[in-house]
């Protein structure tokens, strides 16, 4: 019990004396995170929302495999991102292996049916009757689509969410394609992993600590949105 209360101590001194390393893989993990989940939901909330409100064939088939692609290991798709953008791979000439933008695709990948799944979800659970009203008021297509999306605001928000959490804690796809390299792609996910591993307890407190504190950022300014 001792050596964690000693941790948490140099970990509080670690972060309140802005220590280079740490903060390193703390701006590591923001860009990649904040890079992924503008990739996913820009693409993720239109496609969830023509998967809930559109009916077309083989729609059950699609929602299949979207809600398949939520249990996808970080691992296979670090393995899938790597074999893209390694030399031999069809990307490996534009160089993001070992970057954060190759990262990025991963946690994009990682992301996006969780976008979809979840705001096709909403969709699917507003008023039925939205649509029949908004259409006999006169509106057209761009104002259904905005009233809709309105409507199921905050279940959106809660996608967006769940999606940022995953994209934050994931392991396997920052290790595989960034390759941890210190200064330049080690994020607080791998970081963490490689501290403990060498006993450095102190570092890897504080990274969660920092975890922490953006998990309840984020989470604090989606209620203040919420209340809004």
């Amino acid at each position: 019990m001792d050596f964690i209360l000693q941790g948490t101590a140099q970990a509080l001194e670690l972060l309140f004396s802005g220590d280079p390393e740490t903060y390193s893989a703390v701006a590591a993990t923001l860009t990649v995170s904040s890079y992924a989940m503008a990739t996913s939901l820009a693409m993720g909330i239109p496609l969830g929302f023509a998967l809930g409100h559109l009916d077309f064939a083989g729609k059950r088939q699609v929602r299949l495999v979207v809600d398949t692609l939520l249990s996808l290991p970080t691992v296979f798709i670090g393995l899938l991102v790597y074999a893209l953008v390694s030399r031999q791979g069809p990307l490996g000439e534009m160089g993001l292996l070992f970057t954060l933008p190759g990262i990025a695709i991963g946690q994009t990948i990682l992301a996006l049916p969780i976008v979809i799944a979840l705001t096709a979800t909403a969709i699917e659970n507003t008023d039925a009757g939205l649509r029949t009203t908004l259409l006999s008021l006169g509106a057209g297509r761009r104002h259904l689509v905005t009233a809709t999306l309105w409507e199921a605001r905050h279940a959106i928000l809660a996608a967006a969410l769940t999606a940022y959490g995953r994209v934050m804690t994931e392991v396997g796809i920052s290790m595989m394609v960034g390759g941890n390299i210190k200064w330049h792609t080690r994020t607080i996910t791998t970081a963490i992993a490689l501290e403990t591993g060498k006993g450095k307890f102190a570092t890897g407190i504080a990274l969660g600590l920092v975890l922490l504190a953006i998990a309840f950022g984020v989470n604090a300014g989606v209620s203040f949105l919420r209340r809004k």
